[in-house]
């Protein structure tokens, strides 16, 4: 069967569906419910995208430490995880 065939049944698992994820956010944020994006899924989704743009700017492959959160052995590649925050911003 092809997926575009596929039809879901009544006890299928659906997931949320959003046409727009700010005005989801602004809606979450006044109704106090869950995105449609949990913070965990959109930081650990995102994290990919950055590395692949660090690891092409820098033209080598990174090896990635989900828990530290930090690319093992490679400094330069570390510096790129973050920029310099405007003051009076800092962490």
């Amino acid at each position: 069967m092809s997926l575009l065939d596929y039809e879901a049944g009544p006890n299928d698992v659906r997931l949320y569906r959003s046409e727009n994820h700010m005005r989801n956010f602004i809606d979450c944020v006044k109704s106090r419910k869950e995105t449609v994006a949990p913070i965990e899924v959109a930081h650990r989704s995102i994290t990919v995208a950055h590395l692949g743009n660090i690891s092409l700017r820098l033209g080598r492959d990174l090896k990635w430490d989900p828990v530290k959160e930090r690319c093992i052995g490679d400094e330069k590649a570390n510096e790129m995880l973050s920029r310099p925050m405007r003051k009076p911003w800092s962490m």
